[in-house]
């Protein structure tokens, strides 16, 4: 079992992010055009995308499993990169390793905030459609008052006595 496996996965997974990253970039374009169709065809896409990262995420956590395993290290349920990275017998493993660890890491931070701004531009969206909604919506008559007491005439006097 070599790190050099591990190190694979992991370009494959940096590879993938990356590829999903230009994805994000581009819906954000599609929302703000407003273009439905588009949209719906890269929501499909994206879905292979997270699909395929869910399979190379399973077999990296299973490599690292198994290279620590056959050094006789003991591990969590889910053992990292960062476990690996210590157990590696090279410092040419370790600057691998930590090479592509660190690139991955960054395409996710910026996947991660290419997400949230585009989950914001919806709600925007979303929250303009709703505004829109409602000052096309005829409002409703007011149901607990009639005509007149809405515009200040009280119909009815009433006198009571306080010193009874």
């Amino acid at each position: 079992m070599s790190v050099q496996q591990i190190i694979s996965i992991l370009e494959k997974l940096e590879k993938m992010h990356k590829s999903l990253l230009e994805l994000s970039l581009k819906k954000t374009e599609l929302v703000k055009k407003g273009d439905m169709e588009e949209l719906d065809q890269m929501l499909k896409n994206e879905q292979s995308h997270v699909a395929a990262i869910g399979t190379f995420e399973q077999q990296r956590q299973a490599l690292v499993r198994d290279y620590l395993n056959a050094k006789g290290i003991a591990h969590a349920d889910t053992p990292s990169v960062l476990d690996v990275i210590e157990a590696a017998e090279t410092n040419e493993e370790r600057n691998q390793l930590t090479d592509v660890r660190n690139r991955l890491m960054l395409v996710i931070d910026d996947l991660k905030k290419q997400n949230d701004l585009n989950q914001k531009l919806v709600f925007q969206s979303l929250q303009f459609v709703n505004m829109t909604l409602d000052m096309l919506r005829p409002q409703p008559t007011q149901i607990n008052y009639s005509g007149k007491e809405v515009r200040g005439q009280n119909l009815t006097r009433t006198n009571f006595d306080s010193q009874a």
